[in-house]
């Protein structure tokens, strides 16, 4: 039996063209075989590149940081001068005999120096925190959104009407630092 013959079972099939032989490589097909190549395996895992750049809301939350900064030390101030002012009208001779204001000065200047004290305390912290931003990883992150979970609740509370400004710029910064834009910048990796 010849390659030809129509009869021929191991032959080509009549009507269709001739496939090369065996070990030859058609034509537009890459050499090798098995399952196709995988592309290379980055170390960090698959995903989208890290990012390089501060995000727009990210940014715009380290500055909010910035600015209850600010407001920290004015109203550290205003109650150091309050407290400071009361302390000197409690020795004022011409209100030596009024019994009701030497009871509210008395029980009132040492909770106002606690208020300066941990309001100073609180103010240094957040600078630390804003300082952060740049270099800081996901620990920072979930430091910088309990900061500003609390520096909300303690704005609502205490201090209601004053508060009002702090309130809204931490519960923007805990939005900022806590959406996919701030986990990507605080979890990028750092070489």
């Amino acid at each position: 039996m010849s390659y030809g013959d129509p009869n021929n079972p191991y032959g080509a099939p009549q009507g269709q063209p001739q496939q090369p032989g065996y070990g030859t490589p058609q034509q537009g097909q890459a050499p090798g075989y098995g399952y196709p190549q995988a592309p290379p395996v980055s170390p960090y895992g698959a995903g989208p590149a890290a990012p390089t750049t501060m995000a727009g809301s990210v940014s715009a939350a380290r500055a909010m940081m910035w600015v209850i900064v600010g407001l920290q030390v004015v109203g550290v101030a205003l109650m150091a001068f309050a407290a400071a002012a009361l302390n000197a009208a409690k020795d004022d001779e011409s209100l030596q005999d009024n019994t009701a204001f030497q009871d509210l000065v008395g029980q009132s200047t040492g909770v106002i120096w606690g208020y300066v004290v941990f309001g100073l305390a609180w103010l240094v912290f957040g600078a630390v925190l804003a300082t952060k931003f740049k270099s800081g990883g996901n620990s920072a992150r979930i430091t910088i959104l309990v900061f500003a979970i609390i520096t909300a609740v303690l704005g609502i509370y205490p201090f209601v009407i004053i508060g009002l400004v702090h309130t809204i710029l931490a519960i923007l910064v805990a939005v900022f630092v806590g959406n996919a834009n701030g986990k990507a910048w605080f979890n990028r990796p750092r070489y």
